[in-house]
């Protein structure tokens, strides 16, 4: 009997096909010949069969559980929330001419960001810069709205400075032809 799951059973960005080795010959091949899920539905049993000497074994799946993280200055580790990061984006973005699909793409980014960690964890300085600078292409307003509140201004000097900065590096706006007259 061949059980269908209907959701997935590993993480897709993190799922990489490996070889199942035959625990009694090596051969990397093997067919799966049943399929069950546990009686608490937080892993599934696979009987396969080595296509070279022919043997069953059984092996077990598991939801991959260890949480992404990310280091807050203080040194805290909490873990990453997709939600949080867009409500901060939302905040920003308030009344503003931002697509929710640009920042959506910006979430995307910063998660992609934090699972490309080899350790499972970033340094929230690394993902607030990586934010910042993709905000910063979209909406300077929201961009400066993001960035008060994220890099925690001391005074009003530390802001006056960041916005000087944004002002040396303004793009130069693409202006329409005036209508040639006839």
């Amino acid at each position: 009997m061949r059980i269908r799951h209907p959701r997935p059973c590993y993480n897709q960005f993190r799922h990489v096909p490996s070889a199942m080795k035959c625990p009694f010959c090596g051969f990397a091949n093997d067919k799966v010949v049943d399929s069950r899920e546990s009686k608490e539905a937080d892993s599934i049993r696979r009987r396969r069969e080595c296509l070279k000497c022919g043997k069953r074994f059984t092996t077990y799946e598991r939801i991959d559980e260890i949480p992404y993280m990310v280091v807050k200055k203080d040194g805290r580790r909490e873990k990453f929330d997709r939600q949080k990061v867009l409500n901060g984006l939302l905040r920003a973005c308030e009344k503003r001419p931002v697509p929710i699909g640009k920042l959506e793409q910006i979430v995307n980014e910063a998660e992609g960001f934090v699972i490309e960690s080899a350790e499972r964890e970033r340094k929230t300085s690394e993902l607030g810069e990586l934010i910042m600078n993709r905000l910063r292409r979209y909406d300077k307003v929201a961009y400066v709205r993001f960035a008060s509140v994220y890099l925690d201004f001391k005074d009003v000097q530390e802001f006056m400075t960041e916005l000087k900065d944004l002002l040396k590096t303004k793009e130069p706006e693409v202006r329409a032809k005036p209508a040639a007259k006839s």
